[in-house]
C-alpha cells in the first residue's frame, strides 16, 4: 500500500505515534520516527525510538531511529536534512504528533487558569504546537517541489470544547488552524494537509491505570473516587495506538488525498469510511455520532436504533465537555 514511500513520524517513541509509525511500516513505507527516547531501558521496555524501528521491521517496513528534543528548531532541522539526503529530497508524508505536557495537564486538572504558572502555557504548546508549524514548514520545503506529499496534525476533541485545561484547548485549536490555513496555501501545489483527532486512546499509561481501576473495583468499589470512575468508563472501551495507525496508513495511501486537505476528522470516522476495526475485533466509538453519545451515556439499548450517520449537534458535544468543567469546579 505504501511501499516506496518515505514518512517521518514525531514524537514515535511510545503511544500514539508509536501505533502510527508500525502501522505505517506495515505498508510498507520506509518510517523515520523521532523522539527523545533513543535507546531501550531496563524501566521502560518497548519504549524507545530503537524499539519502535525494530516492530517496524518486524512489521514489513523499514525503520530508521533519529533523536530529536522537538524543542529545538535545530535539531527538528536536521531530521529533515538527514532524510533529504537519505532519500533524495523524497518525503511523502510528516505526522506531527510530539507532545510534552501530559504529566503538567494532570497536574493542573483542578485548578483555574489564573492559579497556574502562567509558564504552563509555553510547556503546553511548544512541542504540542510550535514543533509542529515548524516540522511543517520543513516539509513543505520537500514536498512542494515533487508536487505530492501528506501532512497530517494529530489533535483531539478539545479544539472543540473545553479540556484539561485553557493553554491545552487554545493549543488544539491551533492544531487544527494550522491545517486549514498551511493546507490552503499548499492546495495549488498538490501537497494536501489534515487533522486527525482519536477518541480516548489506550496508550501504554492509560492501559494500566484502566486496569488499576478495574482491579480497584473488583475488590472495593466503594473507595473508587467519582473521577477515577468517570476515567474508567471513559478508557475501558478505548482505541487503540494501533488503530490509529491504520487510520493514519489509510488516509496516507489515499489517492484523493486533496478531497480531503484542510479537512478536521476523527479516527471512528475514517475507520467506518475505509471499513477499519480494532485490535479486539470491534469498532470505536464515534464521538461525533448521536448513536456514540448515546453508547457512551449508557444508553445501548437507544443506540441500536439511531442510525450512525445520524451526527452530534455541534452544540450538544460542546455542552457535554463544558460539563467536565462543571464536575472539576465541583471537586475543588
Amino acid at each position: 500500500m505504501l511501499k516506496g514511500k518515505v514518512a517521518i513520524v514525531t514524537g514515535a517513541s511510545r503511544g500514539i505515534g508509536k501505533g502510527i509509525a508500525v502501522q505505517l511500516g506495515a505498508a510498507g513505507a520506509t518510517v523515520y520516527v523521532t523522539g527523545r527516547t533513543l535507546n531501550p531501558s531496563d524501566d521502560k521496555p518497548g519504549m524507545s525510538l530503537v524499539d519502535v524501528a525494530r516492530e517496524i521491521e518486524d512489521a514489513g517496513g523499514v525503520g530508521v531511529p533519529v533523536q530529536c528534543d522537538h524543542k529545538n528548531e535545530d535539531q527538528i532541522k536536521a531530521v529533515f536534512d538527514r532524510v533529504s539526503s537519505e532519500q533524495e529530497g523524497r518525503l511523502d508524508v510528516l505526522v506531527n504528533n510530539c507532545y510534552q505536557a501530559a504529566d503538567v495537564l494532570e497536574e493542573s486538572f483542578k485548578n483555574n487558569f489564573w492559579e497556574i504558572d502562567p509558564g504552563i502555557f509555553e510547556v503546553t504548546n511548544n512541542v504540542g504546537l510550535k514543533a509542529h508549524y515548524v516540522a511543517s514548514v520543513y516539509a513543505a520545503r520537500m514536498m512542494v517541489p515533487r508536487k505530492r506529499g501528506l501532512i497530517l496534525n494529530i489533535s483531539s476533541l478539545g479544539s472543540q470544547g473545553y479540556a484539561f485545561t485553557p493553554s491545552y484547548g487554545i493549543g488544539k485549536c491551533a492544531v487544527d488552524r494550522m491545517a486549514i490555513d498551511c493546507g490552503l496555501e499548499l492546495r495549488q501545489h498538490k501537497v494536501a494537509f489534515v487533522v486527525l483527532s482519536p477518541g480516548p486512546v489506550l496508550t501504554e499509561t492509560f492501559t494500566k491505570l484502566v486496569a488499576n481501576i478495574r482491579l480497584q473495583l473488583e475488590t472495593d468499589a466503594e473507595l473508587v473516587s467519582k473521577s477515577d470512575l468517570e476515567f474508567y468508563n471513559l478508557f475501558k472501551d478505548g482505541e487503540s495506538c494501533q488503530y490509529v495507525g491504520q487510520c493514519v496508513a489509510n488516509l496516507a495511501a489515499e489517492p484523493n488525498i486533496m478531497n480531503k486537505s484542510c479537512g478536521t476528522y476523527l479516527t471512528a470516522e475514517v475507520g467506518i469510511e475505509y471499513g477499519l476495526t480494532d485490535c479486539n475485533g470491534r469498532r470505536p466509538i464515534n464521538h461525533r455520532s448521536l448513536s456514540g453519545a448515546l453508547q457512551e451515556l449508557g444508553y445501548t439499548w437507544l443506540a441500536r436504533f439511531i442510525p450512525g450517520f445520524i451526527p452530534m449537534p455541534w452544540w450538544a458535544i460542546q455542552w457535554a465537555m463544558y460539563s467536565h468543567y462543571v464536575d472539576k469546579q465541583k471537586s475543588t
